[in-house]
């Protein structure tokens, strides 16, 4: 190499600047992300939840602002209370909502589970040329409306509708069920819109793994079953953690289905917190309820990654 084609050192110095520069930003892009759309809306909704119900619009008198400069706004900072809180503690239809919907939350997971990890192993044992395929058959529901398909399932459910005239004519039953507007109507529609949210991350797990442990195990005297609980189960397990979380976490608070399947008689944080925002207009208490709905689902998300955290440091 010539001296004329060797690289100086204000090329190497300009180099090194402009790969630092661009990792800092790659770090700081997603920071920025959080920023704008998580803690920035977070600390707007928990100031509303500090703030006192007025019949005004916004209907809600601001808790602390910096009209009055930094002394005023100090003074309101001390005077701030959790009132809105305390009343949470005092109403037990809050603490039902948030009861029900965790308990619907956490079957539907499972059944999701249930359903979802056959599909999702099913695809990721099948020939490479059909996965495209049967992945698109998958996802291929998210081309509609997520609205119109719940609808359709009011035409599936109801007394009159396709499942129980199917039943009908199949002389299973000999009277409609009664499905809609029951929780068994809610657990068909969660399961059914999060599906995919189950079985994509298991299938990505799955698909993977090396199939030759499963034959090597075999080999060893494993039987099939055990062979898979033994190693395909245990090693689809941060497929089967993702997938819960993109399962549980939405359907915590799920609004539409519940309200168009569930019938008044289903409670659920969402549809208390529909009631309170836009029939009671009591913006301070429904942010409040948000606040709370928010800490159920980050603390035990928080504890579980740090635990599995440790316990991959204590692999090692």
């Amino acid at each position: 190499m010539t001296p004329a084609s060797s690289p100086t050192s204000e090329n190497r110095a300009l180099r090194r600047l402009s790969s630092l520069v661009a990792g800092r930003l790659v770090i700081a892009i997603p920071y920025a992300w959080l920023l704008v759309l998580f803690l920035v809306p977070f600390f707007i909704v928990f100031k509303i939840s500090l703030s006192e119900t007025a019949i005004a619009m916004p209907p809600y008198s601001p808790a602390f602002s910096f009209i009055h400069g930094i002394a005023g706004l100090w003074a309101e900072v001390k005077k701030l209370g959790f009132d809105n809180y305390v009343w949470l503690t005092q109403d037990n239809l809050y603490l039902f909502s948030y009861l029900s919907s965790v308990k619907i939350a956490a079957i539907s997971t499972l059944l999701t589970l249930v359903f979802g990890y056959p599909i999702a192993y099913g695809i990721a044992r099948a020939p490479s040329t059909l996965r495209a395929t049967l992945l698109m058959m998958v996802i291929l529901p998210f081309w509609t409306s997520f609205l119109i398909r719940v609808y359709a399932w009011i035409g599936i459910l109801k007394p009159e509708g396709l499942l129980n005239q199917l039943l009908l004519w199949l002389h299973v039953i000999h009277e409609p069920l009664i499905i809609l507007n029951t929780s068994k109507a809610v657990y068909i529609g969660i399961v059914y819109s999060y599906l995919p949210f189950m079985v994509l991350p298991l299938y990505s797990t799955l698909e993977k793994m090396d199939h030759t442990l499963i034959e090597a195990a075999e080999d060893l005297g494993c039987t099939p079953v055990s062979a898979f609980w033994k190693i395909t189960f245990r090693l689809s397990l941060p497929g089967i953690v993702a997938g819960c979380l993109l399962v549980f976490i939405p359907a915590v608070g799920e609004f539409v289905i519940p309200d168009l399947l569930g019938g008044s008689h289903t409670l659920m944080i969402g549809k208390t917190l529909w009631n309170e925002f836009f029939e009671n207009r009591d913006w301070p208490v429904a942010s409040a309820v948000a606040i709370i709905l928010l800490l159920i689902l980050v603390v035990p998300i928080v504890y579980f990654q740090q635990a599995q955290a440790r316990a991959e440091e204590a692999g090692r």
